[in-house]
């Protein structure tokens, strides 16, 4: 996706593509959304070139590039490492976009990093970690495709990681508020490994 922040980031030099195996030095999309600034931005602009999905998500063209770099959302991330990104429980949040797909491109990249991020906790106070997701909530990204998760209180990466050793990971990124509370579920729900 291409927005005005994107925008900016190219104008400013920021972004160039110029790593990239796919297309090099052209910007890749698969849909534009923002300002008139932007329409008028990318109208017949030649370092812009718009994809259908099946080809910027194709985890085989993100893994061509070399140290690639996915960074995405996540609503919440239980004990084990599941990542929910689209809904809170049943409530229909957003869609997935093409969080797998990059996320597994980017795993499989030479020396890639697939990074979920996530606040530690809603403005209301409610932790983001947590230890079972909330029922209904669809699970996005799978514990078995998770590597780095980051709050504001740290990153860690989850990949190869038993049971017990995630737990006690994220509950290190969790709000301080909730860490005891996510250490008695971590002992309960996992009482013969913890």
């Amino acid at each position: 996706m291409i927005s005005d922040g994107v925008m900016n980031l190219i104008q400013k030099g920021v972004v160039t593509n110029r790593y990239k195996k796919f297309h090099p030095g052209i910007t890749t999309c698969t849909f534009i959304l923002g300002t008139r600034k932007l329409y008028d931005y990318v109208n017949d602009n030649p370092n812009i070139f718009a994809f259908d999905v099946g080809i910027t998500n194709d985890p085989t063209q993100i893994r061509q590039n070399r140290k690639m770099c996915a960074i995405n959302a996540a609503i919440e991330v239980d004990l084990t490492g599941q990542v929910c990104a689209d809904s809170m429980g049943q409530m229909h949040y957003s869609g997935v976009g093409g969080q797998m797909d990059f996320m597994r491109g980017a795993a499989l990249s030479h020396e890639g990093k697939p990074i979920l991020v996530l606040p530690s906790q809603t403005t209301n106070g409610v932790s983001r970690i947590v230890n079972t997701l909330k029922e209904g909530a669809g699970v996005t990204t799978s514990r078995a495709h998770v590597h780095y998760i980051v709050t504001e209180y740290g990153a860690t990466n989850l990949f190869g990681k038993n049971y017990q050793q995630r737990a006690k990971a994220l509950i290190e990124l969790a709000h301080p508020d909730h860490r005891e509370a996510l250490d008695r579920a971590a002992h309960k729900r996992f009482k013969n490994l913890y």
